[in-house]
C-alpha cells in the first residue's frame, strides 16, 4: 500500500479531509494521484504531508522493512471496502512500527508454530492443536490469567482498534525480505468486554495456527481452537464432571470468572465436549436470549490492556537505540514525558545518532546559559571572560 494512502487511512482521513488539513495546499484530486503513483508531490507538499501525519518526510518515501500479510477476516463479507482498507492500514502501520522497535532492541522469537501449521481434517484436530500450543508454550492446563501478556511475550502483538460492530478480529503476519515471519498480530475491536476480547484473541490465534482442509469451515475450527486453548477439556471435566443434565447459573458464573470467557462460550464448549446435550445447550441459549444476555452478559470482565509498546519504547529510549522523537511517532500519547537520556560516557555519546547528539548539546548549552544568568554572569558570557 502506498505510504501516503496508508498514513491517511490509518488516521481515518478522507482525501477531502487530508486536503483540508493541509490548508488547501493541494486538492484531493492531486492527493489521489500521489497515492496512485501517477504524479509526485513537491518537496513543500511532502513536508506538509509529513507534518500532518506526524512523521519525518523521509518516512513517506522509505520502503517498509517488513511486508504484512493478512491471514483471516471474521465476517469479511459484512465489512465495506473503505472499512477494510482502514483496518488494514491501521494494523499494517502498527505492526511495521513494532517490528522496527523489535529490530532496534534485538528481539526475536521462533515462529515455527506458524510455519508448521496444524492440518485440520475434522474439528477434533483443532482441539489437539490447542493442546499442542499450550504444551509448547509451557502453559500447563489451568486458566490463563493474562492472554495478552502470553501472546506479546512471543511477539504476537495484541492490537485494539476503533471500528464498527461488524468487525470482530483479524490476524496478520510480518515478514522480512527473506519471507521469514518476524512478528504477528491479533486484532480486536475496542469497547468490548474482557471475556469477549479474550475469546476473539484466541480465535485469531487459531487462524494463525490452523490449516483447515477443503470443506472444513475456518471460523468453526478457529472457534473450537479458542475454546480448547482457554478452557482445556481435562480441566473443564475435572471442574464440572464428564456428563451433566442440569447446570446452575452460579457454577457457570464461577467458570466465567476463573477462565475469563463468556457464559455462552462456556456452554458451547460443554456441548462440544458432550458434557451437556444439544437439547440442554439450546435450552440455556433460549434462556440467555430471554434475559437479554446475548449482547451483554452479567458481570462483564475487565479488558486486558497491552503494555508491551510502552515498556519496549521506554527500554529503547533508556538504551539509546531510539530518540524520544522516534518513540513519540510510534507511541503517541503513551510517550508523554519521554526525554532523551544523557549518556554517561563519551563513548556512549558518540554512539548516538547525530541528531540526538546535537539535541543533547543544545540542551546542555541552554542549561549553562541559564546557570550563568542566574548568577549575574551575563556580561561574562557576552565577553567570553568566564571565571
Amino acid at each position: 500500500m502506498n505510504r501516503i494512502k496508508q498514513m491517511r487511512l490509518a488516521q481515518g482521513l478522507s482525501l477531502e479531509a487530508l486536503a483540508h488539513e493541509m490548508g488547501g495546499l493541494v486538492t484531493k484530486q492531486a492527493l489521489s494521484k500521489y497515492e496512485k503513483g501517477l504524479s509526485k508531490p513537491s518537496p513543500i507538499v511532502v513536508s506538509r504531508l509529513a507534518a500532518v501525519f506526524g512523521v519525518k518526510a523521509l518516512h513517506l518515501w522509505s520502503s517498509p522493512a517488513v511486508s504484512v500479510d493478512f491471514v483471516a477476516y471474521r465476517r469479511l463479507s459484512k465489512l465495506g471496502k473503505k472499512e477494510k482498507a482502514k483496518i488494514e492500514a491501521v494494523v499494517g502501520k502498527s505492526l511495521e512500527e513494532r517490528c522496527r522497535l523489535q529490530e532496534r532492541l534485538g528481539l526475536s522469537d521462533s515462529f515455527d508454530w506458524i510455519s508448521n501449521k496444524r492440518l485440520v481434517r475434522k474439528l477434533d484436530d483443532a482441539e489437539t492443536a490447542a493442546k499442542a500450543i499450550r504444551e509448547k508454550w509451557e502453559l500447563g492446563t489451568d486458566a490463563i490469567s493474562n492472554l495478552t501478556s502470553i501472546l506479546e511475550n512471543r511477539l504476537v502483538h495484541v492490537l485494539a482498534i476503533e471500528t464498527g460492530r461488524k468487525f470482530d478480529g483479524i490476524s496478520a503476519l510480518a515478514k522480512n525480505e527473506k519471507g521469514t515471519v518476524v512478528a504477528a498480530a491479533v486484532t480486536t475491536r475496542k469497547a468490548i468486554a474482557g471475556d469477549r476480547q479474550r475469546m476473539n484473541l484466541a480465535h485469531e490465534l487459531g487462524h494463525l495456527v490452523l490449516a483447515p482442509n477443503a470443506g472444513i469451515d475456518e471460523e468453526d475450527t478457529a472457534f473450537r481452537f479458542a475454546g480448547a486453548f482457554l478452557l482445556p477439556a481435562d480441566t473443564l471435566r475435572k471442574e464440572i464432571g464428564n456428563r451433566r443434565v442440569n447446570l446452575q447459573l452460579a457454577e457457570l458464573m464461577a467458570l466465567k470468572r476463573r477462565f475469563g470467557i463468556s457464559l455462552q462460550a462456556i456452554l458451547h464448549r460443554l456441548c462440544d465436549l458432550e458434557v451437556i446435550s444439544k437439547t440442554t445447550y439450546k435450552g440455556w441459549m433460549i434462556e440467555i436470549g430471554k434475559k437479554g444476555w446475548r449482547k451483554q452478559e452479567p458481570e462483564p470482565l475487565p479488558v486486558e490492556n497491552s503494555t508491551w509498546l510502552e515498556r519496549m519504547l521506554t527500554r529503547a529510549l533508556a538504551e539509546g537505540v531510539m530518540t524520544s522523537e522516534e518513540a513519540k511517532n510510534i507511541g503517541g500519547a503513551i510517550t508523554r514525558g519521554f526525554a532523551d537520556p544523557v549518556p554517561k560516557t563519551r563513548a556512549a555519546f558518540l554512539r548516538l545518532p547525530m541528531e540526538q547528539r546535537r539535541k543533547i548539546l543544545e540542551a546542555q548549552a541552554e542549561q549553562a546559559r541559564k546557570h550563568y544568568l542566574a548568577k549575574g554572569a551575563e556580561n561574562d558570557l557576552e565577553t567570553g571572560d568566564v571565571n
